[in-house]
């Protein structure tokens, strides 16, 4: 269940898919938030120099493994303007974060980049589910959803 503690963050996410899409960056955006409700890491998407493996959500986990125990890895929440992927997904499992809450799902997103004429990603969108069967997930989120679309359209010149 999201709560407004929930969407006061994602609401962040969509403030960094933004300024990744001012950048010139693919429009995804990820905050790390521990169980007392600090945020203690933020990124967003930095694959426009080439390297696709620089997603925010990989980020979170490197940064996590480094600078926080397992337990307070386990009670953390990543909230995501869009579901990870399964790269991310898999970083996710093995680092041993806890709750994840996304704005827009990977479903959604395929759909919408299909309509813009975006070629397919190499990569099987697969739900985090699939990748991480224990992990909890809440989302997509209807009205941040519909924010995430506006920031791919204009990525992708759609209408």
């Amino acid at each position: 269940m999201v709560d407004e503690t929930d969407l006061a963050h994602l609401q962040r996410c969509v403030e960094l898919a933004a300024e990744a899409l001012e950048s010139g960056d693919e429009p995804f955006g990820s905050v790390l938030v521990t169980a007392d409700g600090a945020r203690a890491f933020e990124d967003h998407n930095h694959v426009a120099g080439g390297d696709h493996t620089q997603h925010p959500e990989l980020a979170i986990a490197r940064w996590a493994a480094e600078h926080l125990t397992a337990e307070q890895r386990a009670a953390a929440t990543v909230y995501t303007s869009g579901e990870h992927c399964p790269m991310c997904a898999a970083a996710h499992g093995w680092a041993g974060l806890g709750r994840i809450v996304y704005a827009s799902s990977s479903e959604q997103l395929t759909a919408w980049l299909t309509e813009l004429g975006v070629p397919p990603s190499r990569v099987q969108p697969l739900p985090i589910g699939e990748i991480v069967p224990d992990a909890l997930i809440d989302g997509p989120v209807p009205e941040l959803a519909e924010q995430v679309r506006a920031l791919h359209v204009r990525r992708h010149g759609g209408a």
